[in-house]
């Protein structure tokens, strides 16, 4: 269930800052511990660029306005199954967090209730990913660290 690159769908998800619940998707950038934790991103439709950004598919690095952001076209197949997000998503690298494996698998017991699983990104498309978050000037170094091990 939770492999490097692969994409989840909850429904809901209940975030760690107890907001309220709502379905989300979640895609795993990598697995930490011997597979106790992974580093997450939780993709938004909401655009946090500046009027100026463009919308183009790819890493966007605005570091005077401390935005690193990977942007998801609306339809452009991004998994190894050809599925793609119905509305451009953003990737924010100030919001790649932690989960730990076994309280999501508590939460979350049953795939197809629970959640889905959408299928695993390209490796072009996670490295592209990875390459944007680790060479960002806006990225936490900690964050960093744990993309680039």
């Amino acid at each position: 269930m939770y492999e490097v690159g692969t994409i989840l769908y909850f429904t809901p998800f209940y975030f760690k800052d107890l907001s309220l619940p709502k379905p989300k998707y979640f895609i795993v950038l990598k697995i930490l511990d011997n597979g106790e934790v992974a580093l997450a991103s939780l993709p938004s439709s909401r655009r946090h660029l500046p009027s100026f950004a463009p919308v183009i598919h790819g890493c966007v690095e605005i570091p005077e306005a401390c935005i690193s952001c990977y942007i998801f076209e609306a339809n452009h197949p991004v998994t190894d199954t050809g599925w793609s997000f119905p509305l451009d998503s953003f990737l924010y690298g100030q919001y790649l967090d932690t989960y730990e494996t076994k309280i999501l698998q508590e939460i979350y017991p049953i795939e197809g209730v629970d959640y889905d699983i959408l299928g695993k990104l390209t490796e072009p498309e996670l490295e592209a990913i990875i390459r944007c978050f680790a060479n960002s000037t806006s990225v936490k170094r900690k964050i960093k660290r744990m993309l680039a091990g």
